[in-house]
C-alpha cells in the first residue's frame, strides 16, 4: 500500500490529501512531527533529503518528495492530468508558478503570521507581500477567461495553486478587487467538495503559538 508522510496544518500535505480522495486511492498516513523536529531525523532523510513533507512511499520502497511531483506522479493517466501535450505542459506551467510564486510567499507569509514569527521576519515580509500581490494579479488575468487554469475540467495546477491561494486571507491579502480568482475559488471548491478540512498551526502543541 501506498504510504503518505504528512503534516496535517501544511498544505502542501494539503495537496496530496485531496488527491488521493478525489481518486479514491486506498493509502496509509504517517504523520511528521514537524516542530519536534522528526523531519530532521535521519530515517526521515532517507526518504526526503531535503526534509520536507509530504513524501510518498511507494509499494516497492521508493520514494517521491514534492508536493506537485507527487500530484503528476498519482494523477498521471486519470482526468487530472491531460494526455495532450499541450494541456499537460499548461498544467506544468502552473505547477512551476505555483512552487515559484505562490508557495513561497503567500505560504512562508501564513506561516509567519499564524505561528507568531511575522514580527521577527518584518525585513523580508515586505518583499513577500509584494510578490504575492504580483501572484494574485496574476491569477487573476489567468482566469479571467477559463473556469479552471487549464481550460473547462479541475486539474492539478488547480489543486496545487488553490492549496495556499485560497488562504491568502490568513496573512492579510484582501481579494475584493480579484472577482475572477474568488470566483475560481469557489468553482474548485465545487468539484472537491468540503471534506478536506485546514488544520491551524495551533493545533500542533509543539509550535509554541
Amino acid at each position: 500500500m501506498l504510504t503518505l508522510y504528512d503534516y496535517l496544518p501544511s498544505q502542501n500535505g494539503w495537496k496530496a490529501r485531496v488527491l488521493f480522495g478525489l481518486l479514491d486511492i486506498p493509502h496509509q498516513t504517517r504523520l511528521v512531527s514537524i516542530f519536534e523536529g522528526e523531519g530532521r531525523t535521519d530515517a526521515f532523510l532517507d526518504l526526503n533529503p531535503a526534509g520536507g513533507i509530504p513524501v510518498l512511499e511507494l509499494e516497492d520502497g521508493r520514494t517521491i518528495a514534492e508536493s506537485n511531483a507527487i500530484l503528476a506522479y498519482v494523477a498521471d493517466g486519470t482526468q487530472f492530468l491531460p494526455t495532450d501535450r499541450y494541456r499537460r505542459a499548461k498544467v506544468m506551467q502552473w505547477l512551476f508558478f505555483e512552487q515559484y510564486h505562490v508557495e513561497p510567499v503567500i505560504g512562508t507569509l501564513r506561516f509567519w503570521t499564524l505561528t507568531g514569527r511575522l514580527e521577527s521576519n518584518a525585513v523580508m515580509a515586505a518583499a513577500k507581500r509584494s510578490a504575492g500581490l504580483r501572484a494574485l494579479a496574476a491569477l487573476e488575468r489567468g482566469l479571467k477567461n477559463t473556469p479552471f487554469l487549464v481550460g473547462g475540467t479541475l486539474s492539478i495546477a488547480d489543486i496545487a495553486v488553490y492549496a495556499y491561494a485560497h488562504r491568502a486571507a490568513d496573512c492579510g491579502f484582501v481579494l475584493d478587487d480579484h472577482p475572477a480568482l474568488t470566483a475560481w475559488f469557489d468553482r474548485v471548491l465545487d468539484v472537491i467538495g468540503p471534506g478536506y478540512p485546514i488544520h491551524h498551526y495551533s493545533e500542533d502543541p509543539h509550535t509554541a503559538v
